[in-house]
């Protein structure tokens, strides 16, 4: 059985994979943004999980959680599932802290990342970039960024399966309560290539959804535009990938 950490796993997609992973008797961490948050996952916490609390916008309390994450033992897998739609925390959340916990958790076996169709609409351009999210960038510019994070680190780091995920449009708080995708599906591919011994979840630097390889934006695959994210996020983070 398998050890995987689940960011935001208080509620949506998070929850619902962290749900069946313990269920199929998986140790789980979870992860909820603040004490307050806590009650969200106490049943799963009740049921075996361990939990971290911080809140992934802020750098220092997501260098916690990863300090965290390491003191309960080397994960098997980390699957990046927060985020958000719109507003200041876009870019912290969606794409900065699934780098600062890929550069400071220690190396698990695979890497997940909660990317988007809609990283197809995204901008490949770097320039004035305000990491902290006080210019704002759009959601399909962050799900881009990570979506190449995820494959640059598959292409970086050949011990690791690294991929990235499109759960597409399902019925949770963000994608609203007439999302026409199946929230089962939604989940269940981030659980089959955390832990799945079929030989297509053994591969890396994949673009998935529900559990089959499709073809991302072609900045994705653009070594250079791989590493100017890398670069860009290390300078802001001050946090280099070993």
């Amino acid at each position: 059985m398998a050890r995987v950490f689940i960011t935001g796993s208080a509620d949506g997609l998070g929850r619902a994979a962290a749900q069946t992973l313990l269920d199929d008797g998986h140790d789980v961490v979870v992860h909820a943004r603040n004490n307050e948050r806590l009650t969200a996952v106490r049943d799963l916490v009740d049921c075996g999980a361990a939990v971290v609390v911080g809140d992934l916008s802020d750098l220092e309390q997501t260098r916690r959680i990863a300090r965290d994450v390491n003191r309960l033992g080397r994960m098997a897998a980390v699957i990046h599932n927060a985020g958000v739609y719109t507003g200041p925390q876009v870019l912290p959340v969606n794409i900065v802290a699934p780098y600062l916990l890929t550069a400071l958790i220690d190396r698990p076996q695979r890497l997940v990342y909660l990317s988007s169709g809609e990283h197809r609409r995204g901008r490949a351009s770097l320039t004035n970039i305000d990491w902290s999210g006080r210019r704002t960038r759009s959601y399909p510019d962050s799900k881009l960024f990570v979506t190449t994070l995820a494959v640059a680190v598959a292409r970086l780091w050949t011990d690791v399966l690294s991929n990235a995920v499109d759960p597409g449009w399902v019925p949770t708080r963000m994608g609203g309560p007439g999302a026409p995708d199946d929230l089962r599906l939604g989940h269940v591919t981030q659980e089959w290539l955390a832990t799945s011994a079929d030989p297509d979840a053994r591969t890396s630097g994949g673009y998935w959804y529900h559990r089959r390889r499709m073809e991302p934006h072609p900045a994705v695959h653009d070594r250079r535009f791989q590493d100017q994210l890398i670069d860009e996020l290390a300078r802001y983070t001050a946090t280099h990938l070993a």
